[in-house]
């Protein structure tokens, strides 16, 4: 921010001040819908097809007069409600988490420093720095201003953005919508400009408060595994409905008991109805948005968490995301272009102390061009070696009177600082410094000195060095022109600045190779400053770059065929970022896209995952973006890619166990029914076992650590379903061998005791050990069951050791033994038993091995 804007000599308010007015106004935020509370949640679970089939044969048990049953069964809702809340509190952590998140953010002055803060923690009388592609947080009153104009669209519906200038700090906020105000309004976009506001209003005192529009939310998606696992429920429930009509009517015509017949119906209905799949689905993407916030990267639309396993290309910027964006000037170049001067090239130590007398000026200016209080890290490393070696010299000058600054433009990428020194007749000093072609046309270089100037840039480039040009100029007149190239400039020299790559880089490039996964440096850099970071890091094939140039010249199917093996892209404008993903796109890849300015907005749009800057992108950039990343690190991106794999994985697995942990319930309900055996479950040993799955699938599989290979991997296609050929077959086949061994139990039991019960007993120990099996067995897909017992994850245990409690209080007591109409069990039953279990376990891992092979 410049000095006409004031920084340096604002304090602005209080730690103290601050907490006074968050008091008395509360946060800048809008109301939200009110959170589901314990009743919400009790009419949700009310309206699910569970809860009613659990009251429908509860209303049986009570009308056959069976009291215990029907008591057990109704007892059963809290414990479900209970199962739910905490469901539902989880979701909503995470949600709130995201929420907090994703709020705008605001570059506000207090105690007299720079901080960043939330949006929603900005309070009445803040001091507000504004600038290109920042959102406004609050509404507020403009009173330092440099060419500053907002779009204010969101408000008055006028595409074109409105002129603002500077008013008094204590003027009055006006209607949104015409030139030449000082009003900034709540969720208007600064597009051009900088300047310094003071808070007015916030939350719903703005302007956007009270319209009632919502600065930031968490929108809900249809993603494309909703819309998958919307067919499966569907599908599922026809079929069960088709069973559960199959079953009352057999039951009803070979036994002449239809109120049984409609007790047995309704068991098969619980056993084939796969509620877990919405509750999974939701629980799996809220926690995995969670989860890879915790690795600074905010996910702001969820189905980015499902498409993020399937980026087969990742394009990057290289400042700050690849390299450490802490730039240090590690070379200084004059002469060679003019008046005879000897070319020559200093190269600092990393703490220069002091500099030769012929390089004090090329400083001097690169300071005067800059901001007094510089945020750009190139302008802080320029203020940095000047401070260290012109500290004891002339050639700083604090007393000068700053007249005006003339910004970057698009068609010029130089800016020029206006000066008038203490000597009066030195007249103005006009001091610039940008992309040295830049400063070489407002010299007015001739062929020759273009061609010197490009073999001095390409040698710093070589070194992977950042090149910034230098110039001045003096101006005699009292009325300053309207145009930087109205000035007459002497080229002064170059400054080459190094930003070190962020050690962690290699690795994760390397992960990325492993993955299957490209990784395309895009710069704004020069080729030599792109190779050599490309040879620092490990890409590939770093000789081929295309330069934006070159990037002009050719056509979109050029363009595509290049891309195919070439990846650097250098001098790169934000434009072009977004040819290059309808390239990659063209040629069928899954593209992530960094950016962090306004101009990114297209191309991260148009990307399969936009990647904004949390730390130095705008907020236009991150409100296209489907990530944040919260930190600007590049390896963020890749763990962000490792987590969206394992999410997708835990995914898969908690469906197939679902499917498969399905069927041996529905076929031991319907078996006996056909084979008119005596029925083996009933409503109450479906509850019960659904309490086991529930949370196996909620808790478990959600928690489940990452496969081994799961970075050693190609990426999976981006069309491809949840369940595939593989995942099916699994979990029928699995499902039905376990089936298999339950019904060999029911008629071995059947036949050594003849009871009923007993049978029952046995059979449901069968079923429940062959149950923890699946999850063994299904926990992870690419290692053996002995495997999976090594891998740590306490969720699971806590599941199966509560399942086997369960059982023994079921088989232990009397009581919960007349409620399951249990009889005590011989040791030849048990023995049977925990066979048909561990036998089921072996047969579903052999299932899936041989599955997973084929």
């Amino acid at each position: 921010m410049e000095k006409n804007c004031a920084v340096h000599s604002q304090s602005g308010l209080s730690s103290t001040e601050v907490w006074k007015l968050r008091e008395k106004h509360g946060f800048n935020e809008l109301p939200t819908s009110e959170k589901k509370g314990i009743f919400g949640i009790a009419l949700e679970v009310v309206k699910e097809p569970m809860f009613l089939l659990l009251l429908f044969c509860g209303g049986l048990y009570l009308a056959t007069g069976e009291m215990t049953e029907a008591m057990m069964l109704l007892g059963f809702v809290f414990v479900i409600m209970i199962i739910t809340f905490f469901q539902e509190q989880r979701t909503e952590q995470a949600l709130d988490a995201l929420r907090n998140l994703s709020s705008p953010r605001a570059l506000v002055i207090r105690d007299g420093q720079q901080i960043r803060i939330p949006g929603r923690e900005v309070v009445p009388g803040d001091l507000l720095l504004v600038a290109e592609g920042d959102r406004v947080a609050a509404d507020a009153i403009l009173f330092s201003a440099t060419s500053v104009t907002a779009d204010e669209s969101l408000l008055t519906g006028e595409s074109v953005p409105v002129r603002k200038r500077a008013g008094p700090e204590a003027g009055i906020m006006t209607k949104p919508g015409g030139d030449d105000l000082p009003c900034l309004f709540s969720g208007s976009m600064i597009v051009k400009g900088q300047g310094i506001a003071r808070v007015i209003n916030i939350g719903i005192n703005t302007e956007m408060g009270k319209i009632g529009k919502a600065l930031q939310s968490v929108v809900p998606e249809q993603t494309a595994l909703q819309k998958q696992t919307q067919v499966i429920i569907r599908n599922f429930g026809l079929a069960g409905a088709i069973l559960c009509l199959l079953t009352v009517v057999v039951f009803g015509f070979t036994r002449g008991d239809w109120l049984r017949g409609f007790q047995a119906g309704l068991t098969l209905a619980m056993a084939t109805l796969p509620e877990e799949f919405p509750v999974v689905l939701t629980i799996f993407l809220a926690l995995g948005a969670w989860r890879i916030s915790l690795r600074n990267v905010l996910t702001r639309r969820i189905p980015a968490v499902e498409t993020l396993g399937a980026a087969t290309v990742l394009c990057t910027d290289k400042t700050g995301t690849l390299t450490l964006n802490r730039m240090r000037v590690t070379h200084l170049s004059i002469g060679g272009f003019s008046g005879g001067k000897k070319s020559e090239i200093l190269e600092l130590p990393t703490e220069p102390e002091n500099l030769p007398e012929n390089m004090h000026e090329l400083v001097e200016y690169s300071i005067l061009a800059s901001p007094a209080d510089p945020f750009d890290p190139m302008e802080s490393a320029m203020k940095e070696v000047g401070e260290r070696t012109l500290y004891n010299t002339e050639h700083l000058h604090r007393d000068w009177e700053f007249i005006r600054e003339y910004p970057l433009s698009d068609t010029l990428l130089a800016m020029s600082r206006v000066w008038r020194s203490r000597t009066p007749h030195d007249g103005l000093v006009i001091a610039a410094k940008g992309a040295p072609e830049a400063i070489a046309d407002l010299c007015h270089f001739n062929s020759s000195q273009m061609e010197t100037l490009s073999q001095r840039i390409n040698d710093l480039a070589e070194k992977g060095l950042r090149v910034i040009g230098v110039a001045r100029g003096t101006l005699a007149a009292a009325k300053l022109p309207t145009a930087q190239h109205d000035f007459s400039f002497e080229f002064i020299g170059l400054l080459g600045l190094a930003d070190p790559v962020r050690p962690e880089v290699v690795g994760a490039v390397r992960d990325c190779a492993e993955a299957g996964i490209r990784i395309i440096m895009i710069t704004g850099d020069y080729p030599g400053t792109a190779r050599s970071i490309a040879l620092q890091i490990g890409l590939p094939s770093p000789e081929k770059i295309i330069t934006g140039s070159e990037l002009d010249a050719m056509t979109n199917e050029q363009l595509a065929e290049r891309i195919r093996d070439t990846s650097i892209f250098a001098r790169v404008v934000p434009e072009q970022k977004l040819r290059l993903v309808m390239a990659l796109k063209a040629n069928g890849e899954v593209v992530a896209m960094t950016g962090d300015g306004v101009n990114d907005a297209p191309a991260l749009k148009a990307a399969h995952i936009g990647v904004a800057m949390g730390g130095r992108g705008t907020d236009v950039a991150r409100e296209s973006a489907a990530l944040v990343l919260l930190d600007d690190n590049f390896t963020s991106i890749v763990q962000a890619v490792r987590l969206g794999r394992r999410i997708f994985d835990n995914l898969r697995k908690a469906m197939s166990f679902i499917v498969s942990v399905h069927i041996p319930i529905a076929g031991m309900t319907i078996i006996p029914v056909l084979m008119q055996w005596p029925l083996m479950l009933l409503p109450v040993h479906v509850v019960f076992l659904e309490l086991i799955i529930d949370p196996a699938c909620s808790i478990v599989f959600e928690a489940e650590p990452e496969e081994p290979n799961v970075m050693r991997r190609p990426p999976r296609r981006e069309d491809d379903p949840l369940f595939d050929r593989a995942t099916v077959l699994r979990s029928v086949f699995q499902g039905i061998g376990v089936t298999f061994m339950v019904v060999l139990s029911y008629l071995t039991v059947m036949e050594i005791s003849g009871s009923e019960s007993e049978t029952r007993a046995a059979c449901f120990i069968t079923m429940v050990i062959g149950n923890i099996g699946l999850i063994l067995s299904n926990r992870v897909l690419e290692e053996s069951f002995f495997g999976a017992l090594k891998r740590p994850n306490r969720a699971l245990w806590w599941v199966i050791a509560g399942a086997i409690a369960m059982l023994g209080i079921v088989l232990a007591l009397p009581f919960t033994r007349a409620m399951f109409k249990f009889a005590p069990l011989h040791p030849v039953d048990y023995a049977c038993a925990i066979t048909g279990g561990l036998v089921a376990i072996a047969i579903s891992e052999l299932l899936k091995r041989n599955i997973q092979k084929f």
